[in-house]
């Protein structure tokens, strides 16, 4: 498998875990268990994040489009921001 495929599928399920990570600490009611998840999504975050550099500057990655300030301000105005 390239190298390509398998860094974008890492971050895919990085991505799926930190959604099911914010399921569980909105869920917790014990807190331990709440800053535990917390913490191992924060680690998650940080590895992903490091993960998409790499993608990027190896051109795995392309972001989308930087938005245009009016379109920033319109959904500003929407949101009464």
């Amino acid at each position: 498998m390239e190298e390509k495929y398998m860094v974008n599928d890492i971050l895919a399920s990085v991505k799926a875990e930190l959604t099911t990570y914010q399921g569980v600490i909105a869920e917790a009611e014990n807190v331990g268990l709440r800053q535990t998840i917390q913490q191992i999504r924060n680690n998650d975050e940080a590895f992903q994040y490091e993960l998409f550099k790499v993608a990027q500057v190896k051109g795995y990655y392309t972001p989308a489009e930087k938005a245009q300030q009016e379109d920033i301000n319109k959904v500003k105005k929407q949101l009464n921001i």
